[in-house]
């Protein structure tokens, strides 16, 4: 497997969430690998409800707010792209189903990188196939 290659995280207007950055990197590296692939370069991008709006407006037509929306990248080197997520939403989401913000955020960056790597989740069983990928590298976030 040739070297891996950049993961970045960019915070916009909120507080910096990203928490365990090296475990992070690690465990996504480890998410494309085992997808038979590499990471060329991803931004993980933390903005305000607002900011995605704008996004998912502006280049998605949709009019409602998202806790992620995920922008692939041309690449040769492997998978490229940005991931931008809602900070509210994370913690909305978090509270919801009863999580720490900080797991919710892990499966939000880890639902951006499926996407990235060519699944979807538009139908009923593409979402229940997604979701259980979510929960199976959810169960591989390094402990230490």
């Amino acid at each position: 497997m040739a070297t891996s290659g950049s993961i970045g995280f960019i915070v916009k207007e909120v507080p910096d969430a990203f928490r365990e950055r090296s475990r992070i990197r690690k465990w996504l590296h480890r998410v494309a690998q085992d997808h038979g692939t590499r990471i060329d370069a991803i931004n993980l991008v933390l903005m305000t409800d607002e900011g995605l709006l704008y996004y998912n407006q502006t280049f998605l037509g949709h009019n409602d707010y998202t806790d992620v929306i995920t922008f692939p990248v041309e690449s040769n080197n492997g998978v490229a792209g940005d991931i931008l997520m809602s900070y509210e939403r994370i913690k909305e989401n978090a509270t919801t189903f009863q999580i720490t913000a900080a797991q919710e955020l892990r499966r939000v960056m880890v639902h951006g990188l499926l996407h990235l790597l060519g699944h979807s989740d538009k139908s009923k069983a593409q979402r229940e196939s997604m979701r259980a990928l979510e929960e199976k590298y959810m169960a591989r976030f390094p402990r230490s």
